[in-house]
């Protein structure tokens, strides 16, 4: 089977399920290309809108905010976004593509290529079967207007939030949100911690922005800072990831205790290797979290779908959501002295978020694929729709 994974780089989650999908159909012994649409039309306008979307959220979170809540209104309206006419630009160079390339699926961890093979069927295109892939934990503005054939999401009990906007229940397949092997395979605490070269008696609170953290969780940042170097005990290590301007910041500080990395292939190592994940609730991160089964402090979301993120998780008892003061962070950190509340959370976590979601998207695919040719293939009992 040979399949495309569209993606675009606005927050590394997108990209980051679409390789865990890669991963898996590789493994699989299928062919998967991944692809930013935009670089078909110009390397310079996929990074233009890479960095204009990650910049508003890193500088400004609230303005950010307040254009997730338009499109939250705006999705009332009885007509097409402006999402959907941007992205019908596309489907020229898409058709091109397409016409040069054979593929049997499309996936796709991001609305905006959902929109872009949505208006070619509305051409008269017949671009192959794809499946949308939800990476939040709810139904994000304009999904609802996309025509995938398939859309997974991330857990039956949220299913209510795509039908409710007009989504077909039967094109729905709760299997989560995928995540590369590491996360739920391999190493135990102490092998990560051997491997890392980290204490296997101290406590490590492992605390990461993110590419679009910002002020708040800088001040996150600061605070745990403050409140590790009082324990006698624990240590920090901060994951600044692509946030350059963080790191840099944060190493001339030569803080006590704290160790500073920038950008790690390794993500899974330090997760397991922790005691406590300190994190803005992105989607992919905090069900990386959830599967590796660490415990979990949401902090410093971004107006919009983090707010529902970090809402599912600590209202299931998977994480803990608290302000980015000191006192906030304090009453967080108490897991760290409480063996019975984190193996709570992280009961909760491994009841509530699957660690097999990139498997069961390729079996998905397989399924799909198979149909286009033969429209009597029985569908694998793991991954039936949600009205199933």
């Amino acid at each position: 089977m040979d399949a495309l994974i569209l993606s675009c780089g606005t927050g590394g989650g997108h990209d980051a399920a679409g390789s865990a999908v890669a991963e898996e159909l590789t493994n699989h012994g299928h062919h998967a290309v991944m692809l930013n649409p935009y670089t078909l039309q110009s390397e310079q306008l996929a990074e233009k809108i890479n960095h204009i979307y990650i910049s508003a959220a890193r500088k400004a979170p609230l303005m950010f905010g307040a254009v997730y809540r338009a499109g939250q209104l705006y999705r009332q309206m009885p007509f097409r976004s402006p999402v959907y006419f941007l992205n019908r630009l596309m489907t020229s160079v898409m058709k091109e593509y397409l016409a040069q390339n054979h593929f049997d699926i499309i996936i796709t961890p991001h609305l905006f290529p959902a929109e872009i093979i949505t208006a070619m069927k509305h051409k008269g295109l017949c671009p192959p079967k794809t499946i949308f892939i939800a990476t939040d934990y709810t139904c994000i503005p304009f999904t609802e207007e996309t025509e995938c054939d398939a859309y997974v999401i991330p857990s039956a009990g949220l299913a209510e939030s795509f039908t409710g906007r007009g989504l077909p229940a039967g094109k729905l397949y709760p299997l989560g949100i995928p995540v590369h092997r590491c996360f739920s395979q391999g190493e135990s605490r102490s092998e990560a911690r051997t491997r890392l070269g980290l204490d296997p008696d101290r406590k490590y609170i492992l605390a990461a922005g993110g590419s679009m953290g910002g002020g708040e969780i800088k001040k996150a940042i600061y605070a745990l800072a403050d409140l590790t170097a009082g324990r006698a005990d624990t240590e920090l290590i901060i994951i600044c990831g692509s946030n350059r301007q963080l790191y840099d910041e944060l190493k001339a500080l030569s803080l006590p205790k704290v160790t500073v990395i920038g950008f790690t292939t390794d993500m899974a190592g330090y997760m397991k290797a922790a005691d406590l994940f300190v994190s803005k609730p992105g989607g992919l991160s905090s069900t990386e979290a959830a599967v590796c089964g660490v415990p979990l402090v949401h902090v410093a979301e971004i107006p919009g779908c983090e707010t529902f993120n970090a809402q599912y998780f600590s209202s299931r008892g998977m994480s803990r959501l608290c302000s980015t003061s000191g006192s906030g962070l304090q009453a967080a950190l108490e897991l760290l002295d409480d063996p019975l509340a984190r193996d709570e959370m992280l009961k909760n976590q491994k009841a509530l978020v699957p660690e097999n979601a990139a498997a069961q998207i390729c079996a998905l695919a397989e399924y799909m694929a198979m149909l286009q040719e033969d429209g009597n293939v029985s569908i694998p009992e793991i991954v039936r729709p949600a009205t199933s």
